[in-house]
């Protein structure tokens, strides 16, 4: 059962051509100096298979696509991603054994995904979840996906002296530690997913107990304790409504008529008061307005009558003038005969002064005619206000007496009972408000017990979920104890026959899964000098080892290192017996297992049980850039 996962071939398209590399061998090897381009294939190889990756400035800048043949279980698969940022978003998949071209895969968690592609060729679930074993999570976990699996067939160069499978990030060690329980069969599918759907029962508790707990305040903040103070409340509340209306009845029917006939008699005429009153100001309103446009219209006869005068007072000036020249050519008038009573200037009849003594021009005795019609109209207006406005004031006073009479008359017999009434209605409104409060807090209360039976059903269910992984669990113990009893000696005789200095136990920790160096944790055992980038090569061979020797599990037989000799610094008494264990490795296998390996510089003695890449300066692995020199070697991976 265990998977097979193989990479077949790797076709770089660049700018300047085609660059392909086949890897036939169970043991590939990728030789050559620091620089030439080895972890820029991984990379690629990496970025290939749909994960993010560490891209090198000549993958960017000249690299348009990466094509992988790749063997996953039963499944021959070509994938071709482009190195453009938009178009690298999805993967074109073809089946090499049908030649069938499949929809393209997204790189993303969007349908159709690359990843659950893998998953499923894999054999896995591509919807599980790694949510974690804490009783009171809320968190469902994240999505396993392909890239998580591969963290356990990649040592990148940037972790080799330093990590394990991303180990030291605590927010992916939860995954991690999942990963490798699904990969070994100690957990599965059914378990995972109890998990996820326990922590969200558990966050749908949270949730709905803390509505719970909002509603209960509210409901103290109420004044009731309980459902049945509520309703008892209820009950008080609508027998004082009843008291209340029962008050009222009373007082209607209690309530005599308070009017006699004088009574009636003045509300009568305190009534034609009112309207007579409004009637006079409506009067007194309607005559300003005639007093005013009167005024206005008189202002104005005045005017003309003005210019008038005017005019004939320029005339009569005018008429007194003797011109002795024309006043337009300026020739002597006085030369020539002026017929008598003849004007002088045009030898017309010269009419009769229009201001002379005795005339009385018609337009003059018009103006003035209206001016003394006005002055009549003005004075009766005046007249007429002056007597509207003492009606008006006598009106007033006799409203203002009659509403005092009226008053007077009533105050006593009607204000007593009136506020008798006034409180009765006010205890109705009261009772009637309280009620309806009561019946909010009646539907809080059975809102409260709604939810309350919401979260008993859901802590049971959560309960029941939770004892059903645990007995899935349980069922697994015992082949939990015998994984973990095999890996730790595979380890222990995978160290010691590297022969990795001060080692002396070696074993695998039974809840992260990582190794224990003399029984401590191997991140404290040494901080330099190659040993960890030993334990960590031993690690995954010890692995790998064991799953294909039980065959009972889903580990995947693909294992890429990436220079594992630039942490160790050419100790060839490391060196020499990890080569030698991964050709042993490779040969037992008998093709099941595929190893790529880059490394710099390999060890004299070894077994040339491996086919070998070599690579250099003047022959990179994008043979076809030039390569700017090892002056110009920026590396991708710097610790």
């Amino acid at each position: 059962m265990t998977s097979k996962v193989r990479i077949d071939a790797v076709a770089l398209e660049t700018t300047e051509g085609l660059v392909a590399y086949q890897f036939p061998s169970s043991l590939t090897v990728l030789a050559g100096p620091t620089g030439v381009g080895k972890t820029t294939l991984l990379e690629l190889i990496k970025y290939g298979l749909g994960c993010d990756a560490l891209l090198a400035p000549v993958a960017r800048e000249h690299v348009n696509d990466v094509v992988l043949d790749i063997t996953v279980e039963s499944s021959k698969l070509t994938l071709r991603r482009s190195l453009d940022r938009k178009k690298g978003q999805k993967v074109r998949v073809t089946d090499r054994a049908t030649r069938e071209r499949l929809p393209d895969q997204n790189v993303s968690a969007a349908e159709p995904s690359l990843s659950a592609l893998l998953m499923n060729a894999l054999g896995l679930s591509p919807d599980m979840r790694a949510a974690t074993r804490s009783s009171g999570s809320t968190n469902p976990g994240n999505r396993i996906t392909f890239a998580d699996l591969f963290t356990f067939m990649y040592v990148a160069q940037s972790d080799i002296n330093r990590d394990i499978a991303h180990s030291l990030e605590s927010y992916r060690e939860p995954k991690r530690k999942i990963v490798f329980e699904l990969l070994f069969a100690l957990t599965s599918a059914g378990i995972l997913r109890l998990r996820s759907e326990l922590a969200e029962l558990n966050r749908q508790v949270e949730q709905i107990a803390a509505q719970h707990a909002t509603v209960l305040e509210f409901l103290r903040d109420s004044g009731t304790t309980s459902r049945a103070e509520a309703l008892q409340a209820i009950t008080a509340a609508a027998a004082e409504e009843r008291t209340a209306e029962a008050a009222l009845a009373e007082l209607r029917d209690a309530t005599d008529p308070v009017t006699d006939r004088e009574t009636l008699t003045i509300r009568d005429l305190l009534t034609g008061a009112e309207s007579s009153l409004a009637e006079a100001r409506r009067a007194l309103a309607g005559l300003s307005r005639q007093q005013a446009d009167c005024a206005r219209e008189r202002r104005r006869v005045q005017a003309d009558l003005d210019r008038y005068h005017r005019m004939l007072d320029a005339g009569e000036r005018l008429a007194n003038i003797e011109f002795t020249v024309c006043p337009r050519c300026m020739q002597s008038l006085t030369q020539r005969r002026v017929p008598d009573n003849a004007c002088r200037v045009c030898l017309q009849p010269d009419p009769v002064p229009l201001g002379h003594a005795g005339s009385d021009p018609y337009e003059a005795r018009q103006l003035t005619g209206q001016l003394m019609e006005m002055d009549d109209q003005v004075e009766a207006i005046a007249t007429q206000v002056a007597a509207v406005t003492q009606a008006v004031a006598d009106r007033e006073q006799l409203v203002k007496s009659l509403s005092a009479e009226l008053d007077a008359r009533t105050r006593e017999r009607i204000t007593p009972r009136l506020q008798a009434f006034s409180d009765a209605m006010q205890k109705q409104a009261t009772a009637r408000a309280r009620q309806h409060q009561l019946d909010q807090v009646l539907r809080q209360w059975d809102r409260a017990d709604d939810i309350g039976a919401a979260v008993k059903k859901l802590r049971a269910e959560s309960q029941e979920k939770r004892a059903e992984a645990d007995r899935a669990e349980e069922n697994l113990r015992a082949r939990k104890d015998e994984v973990i009893a095999e890996l730790s000696a595979e380890f222990q005789s995978t160290v010691i026959a590297l022969g990795i200095p001060g080692v002396e136990t070696a074993t695998i920790h039974p809840t992260n899964y990582l190794p224990l160096l003399n029984g401590e944790p191997y991140q404290t055992f040494s901080k330099g000098g190659g040993i960890i980038t030993a334990v960590q090569v031993a690690y995954w061979i010890s692995l790998l080892a064991v799953a294909l020797r039980r065959g009972d599990t889903y580990y995947p037989t693909l294992l890429i290192i990436d220079t594992p000799q630039l942490a160790l610094n050419s100790q060839e008494q490391i060196t020499v017996p990890l080569y030698q264990r991964l050709v042993n490795q490779a040969d037992a296998s008998r093709g099941q297992v595929q190893f790529i390996i880059a490394d710099n510089q390999l060890p004299i003695d070894y077994k040339r049980g491996y086919a070998q890449k070599d690579f250099g300066y003047d022959h990179p692995t994008v043979s076809t850039i030039p390569h700017p020199g090892p002056a110009a070697v920026q590396p991708i991976n710097r610790e």
